[in-house]
């Protein structure tokens, strides 16, 4: 069973992925300390400007995706407004409590949420697994008995998904999936884990037989079937977020969306 989209290759895709990694894990890193609302919206803005436009997806697939984070970004909103903390109160209805401080709090942390999202998304569309591990041992040293053994698992999964179908429609067939009730579900969970997880082990044994057969688990350096480098896209997706950032921190103070600096509650 083999798990695939259909994309078009942008420039997204050509970076280096350890050096898109670094920059991700960056930049949620800096979203962690933006307390200034105007610039948490700009720097969603930044984000969503890429993963609509240049993941090379088709645009139903990307709103598809997009579905469970603007709940999210909804719930956490919402949540934060109705029930936050604030000097300003603008509607008090019996736990209900919306003030000027919660509602601007709430928008901040809805779009923090949406730019977590954004970059995620945006990292998992376009960088391939197995680039991605390549890079981890060229770039950054993995050791490639922990590089080759995440690529292995990494298959297996569409494995373990069809084998997951071939014992329901065993079941079925047999007349053992029809059963309602609170034990039938009992006996449904043991009786697809255990051939599932017997299975499982005895896969990673023969893997790691494989591995050690292949001189995995020694300290000589190896070739690589592919050779992942730097490029100029690299400079460019750095590029990009330096200077968006510093556009988008210099409108933040300059021509704010909403009279908020600083949505920390004293």
């Amino acid at each position: 069973m083999q798990i695939n989209f259909s994309f078009e290759e942008t420039w997204l895709h050509k970076i280096n992925p350890s050096v898109k990694l670094l920059t991700m894990i960056f930049l949620l890193f800096i979203v962690l300390f933006i307390h200034n609302l105007n610039f948490m919206m700009n720097f969603a803005i930044i984000t969503l400007i890429l993963y609509c436009f240049f993941t090379g997806h088709p645009t139903k697939r990307v709103l598809l995706f997009s579905i469970p984070f603007v709940i999210v970004f909804i719930s956490t909103a919402s949540s934060m407004i109705l029930f936050g903390k604030g000097d300003t109160t603008w509607l008090k209805w019996g736990l209900i409590s919306i003030s000027e401080e919660s509602f601007y709090r709430g928008i901040h942390i809805g779009f923090r949420a949406l730019t977590f999202a954004a970059l995620g998304l945006t990292f998992a569309l376009t960088t391939r697994p197995v680039y991605l591990f390549y890079s981890l041992m060229q770039q950054l040293k993995l050791k490639p008995k922990y590089a080759y053994s995440f690529m292995a698992a990494v298959r297996l999964i569409p494995i373990m998904i069809e084998e997951f179908q071939t014992i329901r429609n065993a079941m079925k067939v047999r007349g053992g999936d029809d059963k309602n009730g609170i034990l039938s579900i009992f006996k449904k969970m043991k009786s697809y884990t255990i051939p599932m997880l017997s299975q499982s082990i005895r896969r990673a044994h023969r893997i790691a037989v494989a591995m050690e057969a292949k001189g995995f688990s020694d300290t000589t350096k190896r070739t690589y079937y592919y050779q992942v480098g730097y490029s100029r896209y690299d400079l460019i997706f750095i590029l990009y977020f330096v200077i968006m950032l510093l556009v988008g921190y210099v409108l933040a103070i300059n021509l704010p969306y909403l009279p908020a600096t600083d949505i920390r509650y004293n």
